[in-house]
């Protein structure tokens, strides 16, 4: 790890977050991650966050699961909501990981990823978790494709939920980050050329395909033909769009992911675009992060919170 990195880093001027150790990784976590080392052990981490988590019924908060968003069994979301909404609130989407071949909105028995939406429903947002097709079945650029049509549902139906469709931040982790830099970076899956949205977080994505060694990981998803993968990348796309940006790595991050959001980072910097926010949490791994949401470790949803309002009232470069 390069030990002249910055835990945080502004492109442009944004809120900075001030967190107490007892807001951070608890340190028996933290020793288990750093055992488990800068690689993607999905399952072993969330066991390490399981017992941190509620279980349902949650009290005060309504979830409503499994609305069809377009034709597909797995076109599916779930609608989290305060029992008694008052004003219009912001709209958090979140889209799962998976490795482009796996992962769900909930599994049976589990508290992923319902404890995202009960973060943000106690956070005065209302909540979207969603699924999307999968590969080898469905290939490059089911994602985008998926995820437009999310973003149609709710700007069409969130408020008859008490949300602001005016106001939807849209949030992926790992493949699900890829997704929404490839939604929010090619026009021709906005339909009107607006992509609709208050803001995007990308949570330990891959930006530029042409900019990695091949792997059977991509390849399901993006095809085996390497020539196209500059053209389905979203680098150039992510530096056009005014749409505010929070990137965000792990400090136990695997280096391609490191790789990508300094990539990422450093060419938003030369672009001096409109706003953008690049955060690297300190200890934590790729998958933890996402885990940790709605316990005590604040160290992404702080940034998270600082990210939506000032991206709400800062105007665009």
């Amino acid at each position: 790890m390069d030990s002249g990195r910055n835990d945080s880093v502004d492109i442009t001027p944004s809120v900075s977050s001030e967190i107490s150790p007892a807001q951070q990784v608890p340190a028996d976590i933290a020793d288990k991650l750093r055992e488990i080392g800068r690689v993607i052990e999905t399952p072993r981490t969330a066991e390490l966050y399981v017992s941190l988590h509620q279980r349902e019924p949650y009290t005060g908060i309504k979830a409503e699961r499994d609305i069809q968003y377009g034709v597909n069994e797995r076109n599916r979301l779930d609608v989290f909501t305060p029992e008694d909404p008052s004003n219009p609130r912001p709209v958090l989407i979140f889209i799962h990981g998976g490795g482009f071949t796996g992962g769900d909105k909930r599994a049976p028995g589990s508290p992923f990823y319902d404890n995202v939406m009960l973060w943000a429903v106690k956070n005065g947002f209302i909540g979207v978790n969603a699924t999307y097709r999968l590969a080898p079945e469905f290939r490059w650029p089911t994602g985008p494709e998926d995820l437009a049509s999310v973003v149609s549902w709710v700007t069409s139906n969130i408020a008859s939920y008490g949300g602001n469709p005016a106001g939807v931040y849209l949030m992926g982790t790992s493949a699900g980050a890829v997704h929404v830099a490839s939604f929010l970076s090619h026009p021709e899956f906005h339909g009107s050329g607006d992509d609709g949205l208050a803001g995007a977080i990308l949570v330990s994505g891959l930006y530029d395909l042409s900019n990695m060694p091949a792997a059977e990981s991509l390849s399901v998803y993006f095809g085996e033909d390497t020539a196209n993968y500059a053209a389905r990348s979203s680098l150039a796309g992510l530096l056009e769009t005014t749409t505010p940006l929070l990137i965000v790595s792990s400090e136990l991050d695997p280096p391609i992911f490191e790789q990508q959001f300094d990539l990422l980072r450093n060419n938003l910097r030369d672009t001096q675009r409109g706003y953008v926010r690049a955060v690297v949490l300190p200890q934590h791994s790729h998958t933890s992060p996402v885990c940790a949401i709605n316990t005590a470790d604040s160290s992404l949803t702080s940034e998270i919170l600082s990210f939506t309002a000032t991206a709400t009232y800062l105007p665009l470069a």
